[in-house]
């Protein structure tokens, strides 16, 4: 892959993990900072319910923000867009698409294929 095209990967994945770092700081921040006493108990179950909401968002995304860093570090050793499974190049279209991915598309639609096959 040529150094134009990891550098722009590069800046993508950077840009998306300051988001999600940023989100993440600004969930925990809005929770701490919430000082409501709440007479009625389905006031408080609104705001717990949305708060829980918000809590499994962000722990989504930090399963995103372990895959963004991994990305990176395969940036930086070299092997970014290589597929995992089979060695072949993943299309540039695939990655950006999904920047994070680590298998081409025929090895992930094999992948899911036996997922789905096994009941997964």
């Amino acid at each position: 892959m040529k150094r134009e095209q990891l550098d722009l990967f590069k800046e993508m994945l950077a840009q998306q993990l300051q988001t999600l770092l940023y989100q993440g700081g600004d969930t925990v921040t809005g929770i701490r900072n919430q000082e409501h006493v709440y007479s009625d108990p389905l006031d408080r179950a609104a705001v717990d319910e949305e708060q829980s909401r918000m809590l499994r968002i962000r722990d989504r995304e930090s399963y995103l923000i372990k895959k963004v860093r991994q990305a990176l570090k395969r940036i930086e050793e070299g092997n970014f867009g290589v597929c995992e499974a089979c060695g072949e190049m993943i299309s540039h279209k695939r990655l950006l698409a999904r920047p994070v991915t680590t298998k081409c598309i025929t090895c992930k639609t094999a992948e899911e294929r036996l997922e789905k096959a096994a009941g997964l």
